[in-house]
């Protein structure tokens, strides 16, 4: 910052000063600023905050902007000699000052020279052909600019799927839409955390689009979500109907059936608790007879679900396909004295 007098940083105070300014101060002409003299009991003035004001904004300035300088310099030896014209000094610093392109607002800065880019050359660069002889076909692209409407349709009655139960004739839209067009079940709006909301309000859907999701890398995390959600009438509809159409890894599926289990054994509400054991024992028919799971497998928490609710008709009538099947498995002892015969 340049350097200035007492008298010139005590006008500086008075400009910033906007609780109680002088105004007798702002009548004089800067000539009579200079002059002035503040006396010995002048106040002590500190602009030290407005000289951080202004390095921090000079640091921010770049660094070509940083270097220039003024165009007029100050004399630190005028000349104050009775030769001196004062009215042509006066003109010659109103010439100076005056104007929006005035001599006192300009600034020299070395220029910013930018070399030019040398030339590329490479000895192995491809050389652009131009073909001759060639029948050049334009192909056109029929769908650009044209609406898709049914693609907002789609996503839009797949948005009302996640909360509310879709209307029959909206469901068949939606299920042949997705028919037309399998890949939009990826720009549909469907993510593993609003699977549950789909398969409560909507099985079908869900069920359908699962379906093909199958080649999905996200599949598993479908799966995943399914089996561990609240066990209910749809999911394990859902669940079923996958188990006929495509093979599910068993894991996920024993993992639903202990779900089921645990779900019946920990409920509270006696009516709920019988209503959701008969589900789950017709459930588990199901998957026994369509051979989806291996009895063998299960067999042991099966039996203890069944004996536990041994009450009701359906885990009574599960309880009975298991020995039935466990039976038929287990050889006979005809079959095992003649293997013994055979050895002997």
């Amino acid at each position: 910052m340049t350097p200035i007098n007492h008298s010139e940083k005590y006008f500086l105070s008075q400009i910033l000063d906007v609780t109680s300014p002088s105004r007798e101060l702002f009548k004089k002409v800067p000539r009579q600023i200079v002059a002035m003299d503040l006396g010995q009991n002048a106040p002590v003035i500190d602009i030290s905050e407005l000289q951080l004001a202004l390095a921090r904004k000079h640091s921010e300035l770049p660094v070509i902007s940083k270097v220039a300088v003024p165009c007029i310099m100050s004399d630190p030896d005028p000349d104050v000699g009775a030769n001196v014209d004062l009215k042509q000094a006066e003109n010659v610093l109103e010439i100076l000052g005056n104007g929006p392109n005035s001599a006192m607002s300009k600034y020299f800065k070395p220029e910013f020279i930018r070399l030019p880019p040398p030339l590329h050359v490479c000895e192995d660069e491809l050389i652009w052909m131009n073909p001759v002889d060639v029948d050049i076909n334009l192909a056109w692209d029929t769908t650009m600019c044209v609406s898709n409407t049914t693609g907002l349709e789609v996503k839009r009655l797949m948005t009302k799927a996640f909360s509310v139960a879709l209307t029959v004739p909206q469901q068949q839209q939606l299920l042949q839409e997705l028919e037309k067009d399998p890949k939009q079940v990826y720009h549909i709006g469907l993510t593993p955390v609003k699977l549950p909301n789909l398969v409560e309000n909507n099985p079908l859907i869900a069920i359908e689009v699962l379906l093909k999701l199958m080649q999905s890398n996200q599949i598993t995390e479908y799966f995943s979500v399914l089996v561990n959600m609240e066990m209910s009438l749809h999911s394990m509809e859902v669940v079923n109907r996958l188990t006929n159409a495509v093979e599910l890894p068993q894991e996920f599926v024993h993992l639903y059936i202990s779900n089921c289990i645990s779900t019946c054994e920990t409920i509270r509400d006696k009516y709920m608790q019988n209503r959701l054991v008969r589900l789950v024992c017709v459930f588990l028919q199901s998957l026994i007879r369509n051979k989806v799971i291996n009895v063998k497998d299960l067999f042991i928490e099966m039996q203890a679900f069944c004996i536990e609710f041994s009450h009701i008709r359906e885990a009574a009538g599960l309880f009975r396909l298991l020995k039935t099947l466990d039976s038929e498995q287990q050889p006979t002892p005809t079959t095992s004295a003649k293997k013994t015969e055979t050895k002997s």
